[in-house]
């Protein structure tokens, strides 16, 4: 009797682990399954609408955003020090350009665009024993330094008896308060308030409002995207799109425009600034972000460009054509009568 216990305890925990081998196999099946279903959407997505971080897109963004380095490297307000003056040869003189040059291009390059994040909202337990044991929330945070900010876990337990990972906007001050990053603030700063924008960018401050921006928050917070938005109607209504050309903002801007079909405005400031290839890059752009518009249509099928191709977007797509043909009139009679001269 004994023998034949063991042996069935022994048939037992063979059918158990042949059952617990099907099932991993089946699993792993199903995730391969998953994972690659989950591929092709994305890639079919991604085909379909290009992205900020896409190489063509950031070549066409990093051209348009021009590169002037009295600008790049306007004085800042800092501590007063000597100047210092060299003595250069001509040689010496183009290195230092040079050198310019490159940090210039190190400083122009741009921040992150990224949808904003999926808020936070899992309850961990509801322990009614502990409601109304006090009065206070008590945080509970990983202050490990080897774990990235995002993985971090922080709890919030609630005085009514409920455990809760912390939200955005609570790790975001908690991380600060134990790993403080240089001139963020766990409150956010007045300036970001309505009125205080709309008296800054009167100032034509559009520039520091988005640098301390990106101090301040996260680039997938609400607040981040929210200011972001704020200032680019404002240099959109008011046609200041100069003040954010040759900094790193201005791709940002333009990516901003584009997914929004709002470009008209951009385009005339373009021409009239005489920079046609940069106007020109803008609606090649367009028409990758929004392959299926009429305009784009009519370019492919043309196979259009330069000075056709921005008449194709007027005449297809702009809310003021009328605004871009006069522009483009005018820009080719100055080039007209400047190879005339020639």
């Amino acid at each position: 009797m004994a023998a034949l216990g063991a042996v069935r305890c022994w048939f037992r925990s063979y059918s158990r682990v042949k059952n617990a081998q099907r099932s991993r196999q089946m699993l792993v099946t199903c995730t391969v399954r998953t994972l690659c279903s989950g591929t092709q959407d994305n890639a079919l997505s991604d085909h379909a609408k290009p992205q900020f971080s896409d190489p063509a897109v950031q070549d066409i963004l990093t051209r348009i955003t021009g590169l002037d380095l009295q600008k790049v490297f306007r004085p800042i307000k800092q501590k007063l020090t000597p100047p210092t003056y060299k003595l250069m040869t001509d040689y010496q003189l183009e290195q230092a350009v040079e050198l310019a040059t490159e940090q210039a291009q190190q400083l122009l390059r741009m921040p992150p665009v990224l949808p904003e994040r999926k808020p936070i909202n899992d309850v961990l337990s509801d322990d009614k024993i502990l409601d109304g044991m006090d009065t206070a929330k008590y945080v509970f945070t990983d202050i490990t330094y080897s774990i990235p900010h995002r993985e971090r876990f922080i709890v919030i337990r609630e005085p009514n008896g409920i455990l809760r990972k912390a939200s955005w906007e609570e790790r975001d001050r908690l991380i600060q308060v134990y790993f403080p990053k240089d001139g963020r603030k766990i409150t956010a700063h007045l300036i970001f308030e309505e009125e205080n924008l709309k008296r800054v960018f009167s100032q034509d401050r559009h520039t520091d409002v988005l640098d301390l921006c990106l101090v301040q928050f996260e680039p997938d917070s609400s607040e981040c995207i929210r200011l972001h938005a704020a200032t680019y109607e404002d240099l959109d209504k008011h046609g200041k799109y100069d003040l954010l050309r040759s900094t790193r903002h201005f791709g940002g801007m333009v990516w901003y425009l584009v997914n929004a079909r709002r470009v008209d405005g951009l385009i005339v400031d373009m021409l009239k600034r005489a920079l046609f290839q940069d106007a020109v890059s803008l609606v090649s752009l367009f028409h990758m972000v929004h392959p299926h518009s009429e305009s784009a249509q009519e370019a492919a099928s043309q196979q259009a460009t330069g000075t056709n191709l921005l008449k194709i977007y007027a005449q297809k797509e702009s809310q003021r054509s009328g605004f871009i043909e006069l522009a483009l009139q005018a820009y080719e009679q100055t080039a007209a009568a400047k190879s005339t001269a020639a």
